[in-house]
């Protein structure tokens, strides 16, 4: 069974200590799409971040495999190594040019965001006012498309997630979303956007934070319930993982950054940071295991575990 985590959300810091990542190694991940910077930091430190990780990574070949393809992640499996590929959480990294995108791409991001619960250049973060997709945004995704990177809504408003699924050419993501109906937090996504994005084609990655399961232990349980409902709605071939997990180890930048910015991530919302927990990549064979029990079929499981992200790589990257 191919595992596949299309999103790791710790600090997109260089120096953050990547031996880390063997966290999901021994949890059987095979991919796994890690953060190099969010609208809440300057656009400059996600070149330093990217950086610092390319270099990490390509120093540890025996274990990890930059992908820049499908093929890349099954040959990376079948060698036992942890394929990666990067991330960036809101369209400030590109410091207000499209072409930017292509030099991202050329780095190794597979997938990007549009706002960072705060609304930017490219549209609507879900935490500020329901404003739209922008021109400015419209013209990332027409560069994205013809790159071949994947168009995420995740943390971005109602509007602007709907108007980029309608405006793309090519299937769009919730790299890390949960339902709002069983949770309703304004991070959470509506029925109508889990509808849209399946039928669009694109895949709803489940998220493992506490404050978004509604579940302060982060449980398998609670996870496996959000991954179910969404199945309900979008169907099996729709659904996928994207933990968000932080390091135990280092996470106090996280909480540094949380703290200074209460901007895009406001108290009142429930960002208390002591608070807010995050299911582990070990508990992915729990969720799977859960999966099972509920009358899900292998297929199901395997789905939902890898393969949809997977297949809409195949589809998508270039």
């Amino acid at each position: 069974m191919l595992v596949w985590d299309t999103h790791a959300g710790f600090s997109p810091d260089p120096a953050a200590d990547l031996s880390n990542l063997q966290q999901w190694r021994d949890a059987g991940v095979d991919y796994l799409s890690i953060n190099v910077g969010f609208d809440a930091l300057p656009w400059h430190n996600a070149m330093k971040t990217i950086a610092a990780f390319r270099r990490w990574i390509l120093s540890h070949p025996g274990d990890y495999a930059l992908a820049a393809s499908a093929d890349d992640v099954r040959r990376a499996k079948a060698e036992n190594k942890l394929a990666v590929a990067f991330d960036l959480e809101g369209t400030n990294a590109l410091d207000g040019r499209i072409d930017m995108v292509e030099v991202y791409y050329l780095l190794g991001v597979r997938q990007m965001l549009f706002a960072y619960n705060r609304n930017n250049a490219a549209g609507g973060g879900c935490h500020d006012d329901d404003s739209g997709l922008t021109d400015f945004g419209r013209g990332i995704i027409d560069e994205m498309n013809r790159l071949g990177m994947f168009v995420d809504v995740s943390h971005c408003s109602y509007r602007t997630s709907m108007e980029a699924i309608e405006y793309s050419k090519q299937p769009v993501i919730f790299s890390h979303s949960n339902a709002r109906a069983l949770c309703d937090h304004e991070r959470n996504i509506r029925d109508e956007q889990i509808v849209a994005c399946a039928r669009n084609g694109g895949v709803i990655g489940i998220n493992g934070i506490s404050l978004f399961l509604g579940d302060p232990a982060a449980s398998s349980s609670s996870f496996a319930d959000h991954v179910e409902y969404t199945i309900a709605l979008a169907g099996p071939q729709h659904v996928g993982i994207g933990l968000d997990y932080v390091f135990p180890v280092g996470s106090e930048d996280v909480d540094a950054v949380v703290r200074a910015n209460p901007h895009f991530w406001p108290p009142e919302r429930g960002y208390a940071v002591d608070g807010v927990t995050c299911a582990r990549p070990w508990q992915l064979r729990e969720v799977a295991e859960l999966l099972s029990q509920r009358g899900h079929s292998d297929d199901t499981v395997r789905c939902v575990l890898g393969e949809n992200f997977l297949r809409l790589a195949e589809k998508v990257w270039k």
